[in-house]
């Protein structure tokens, strides 16, 4: 059975930095795909970065680029998320995922952790 495990939030000042944790376990995931994505009340899930995790090779959309760091530490079945200079809207649920396809798509992928929750006060 497939298990995500996030941790690593909280709460920091604007600014600041968190970085997340997301261990796998339950199978291998050499040819899976990883997500992180948030969601922050009454809006939608989105992604914040997408990892190969055979290759390493790394994504993230324009809102997070530059700021958001997507890692992975195969020996470990880890995966991170380095973030910094954290912003009030970054404040949301923040969520690891599997799946088979390298998306930005929310339903592309097939396993879901609980979620850690980071807060950005100004």
């Amino acid at each position: 059975q497939v298990q995500l495990a996030e941790s690593g939030g909280g709460s920091v000042q604007a600014g600041g930095s968190l970085t997340l944790s997301c261990a796998a376990s339950g199978r291998t995931f050499s040819n899976y795909h990883m997500g992180w994505f948030r969601q922050a009340p009454g809006k939608e899930r989105e992604v914040v970065g997408v990892i190969t995790w055979s290759t390493g090779g790394t994504y993230h959309p324009d809102s997070v680029e530059g700021r958001f760091t997507m890692s992975r530490d195969a020996a470990k079945n880890t995966l991170y998320l380095q973030m910094t200079s954290l912003k009030p809207e970054d404040t949301a649920v923040y969520l690891c995922a599997a799946g088979r396809r390298a998306s930005i798509m929310p339903r592309d992928y097939d396993y879901w952790g609980q979620g850690t929750q980071v807060t950005v006060s100004s």
